[in-house]
């Protein structure tokens, strides 16, 4: 009996622009043995052998190489016992440093989440590389004031919202299988689909408490408390239903459109809408866009953005809110001309009729890294 043909959809508008590449390596991912459902996000765009911002359903098997290297990578917001009012970005700016391990008690932190070391405890409380952040936020607009006070949120205190994931570990579990196995998939309930899931979950869990001592290093450095609102993971392989049937649902960088509001950041030069997911979510993998999905490739934006600005100008934005980022490299590549507009992104997603815009946020600090490249 021949397989059912998969479901392919893109969730984009005419006005989005998606690369060519995203919806070939979208398409190719859709015709692998399994494969029931292929979805890409308004933020798709090219990865390293899949797309990102893309959600995949598979029956009776599953592709680690769709969740990549960062297993668990995912976003985390907190709201700060902290006014508005006595935002200081320039002085914050100038003193804050989440390089090189954390001085805290790793093993307190982990235990007190639940999550076993891995041996990366080195790693725990950095933000990373690439377009992982923590940017301190102030309430721009409130859209939906029931769903934002249903969340105990004040528009009269600053967030934190931190963008990482489980560092090395990820990377070490993704290696370990492609050496064995390359882009192949694990058949579910054999031993060695059993051992990855563990790796798997383990990471996730790590990522999401790496989150929380980002978060914990932020505020120290502030000065401030804080509490978690919510926390979601962008890089995964769960079980679900998918009508009637347990598929394998891969996430590649979306957001998860069934566990409550999410975060969906623009650059650092935007606005990030906190948005609350609509309808039943198995038309679109139970996933939403993750962030605004890059329009360059980091090549390119290192030469536009070069051309056009000094460095020392990328270290301030429109919101005149600071940019800590000491890697001249990654400061070019993570400006905010490389990135896709995030007002269409959730536009688009708002028009499908899958999100509710609870409150857009403004950029205040975004911490990328002290670290120079050599």
């Amino acid at each position: 009996m021949n397989s059912p043909a998969p479901h392919v959809r893109v969730i984009a508008s005419p006005q989005s622009w998606v690369e060519g590449e995203a919806i070939r390596q979208l398409e190719a991912a859709s015709r692998l043995p399994g494969m029931r459902s292929a979805v890409g996000l308004p933020d798709l765009h090219p990865g390293k052998g899949a797309p990102v911002g893309a959600a995949f359903a598979s029956e009776g098997l599953f592709y680690p190489f769709l969740v990549g290297n960062d297993i668990g990578c995912g976003m985390g917001l907190w709201e700060l016992e902290l006014s508005t009012r006595k935002a200081k970005p320039e002085r914050w700016a100038a003193r804050l440093d989440l390089e090189g391990p954390w001085e805290g008690d790793t093993d307190a932190m982990l235990a007190s989440l639940g999550v076993k070391p891995c041996g990366f405890e080195a790693s725990l409380g950095t933000v990373g590389g690439g377009n992982h952040f923590a940017e301190v936020q102030r309430v721009d607009t409130v859209h939906d004031a029931k769903a934002f006070n249903a969340l105990e949120l004040d528009t009269g205190r600053l967030l934190l919202l931190v963008h990482s994931g489980s560092r090395g570990l990820g990377e070490a579990i993704l290696r370990a299988h492609v050496d064995r196995h390359g882009t192949g998939g694990l058949t579910e309930d054999t031993d060695e689909a059993k051992r990855y899931l563990t790796r798997h979950d383990h990471a996730v869990a790590w990522a999401r408490a790496n989150r929380a001592t980002i978060a914990t290093r932020m505020m120290q450095g502030l000065g401030a408390t804080g509490r978690r609102v919510l926390d979601v993971c962008h890089n995964s392989v769960t079980p679900k239903d998918f009508d009637g049937h347990t598929c394998w649902l891969h996430r590649k960088g979306a957001a998860p459109s069934d566990q409550g509001p999410v975060v969906i950041p623009g650059s650092r030069g935007s606005l990030s809408y906190l948005v609350l997911p609509l309808g039943d979510g198995a038309a679109h993998a139970h996933s939403l866009a993750h962030g605004a999905g890059r329009k360059w490739t980091r090549t390119s934006a290192r030469e536009r953005m070069r051309e056009r600005f000094t460095p020392e100008a990328l270290t301030r934005t429109s919101f005149k809110s600071h940019v800590v980022c000491e890697d001249r490299d990654l400061l070019f590549e993570e400006a905010p001309p490389a990135y896709k507009a995030i007002d269409r992104v959730v536009g688009d997603l708002v028009d499908a009729g899958l999100i509710r815009v609870v409150a857009t946020l403004a950029p205040v600090l975004t911490y990328k890294t002290r670290a120079r490249r050599e």
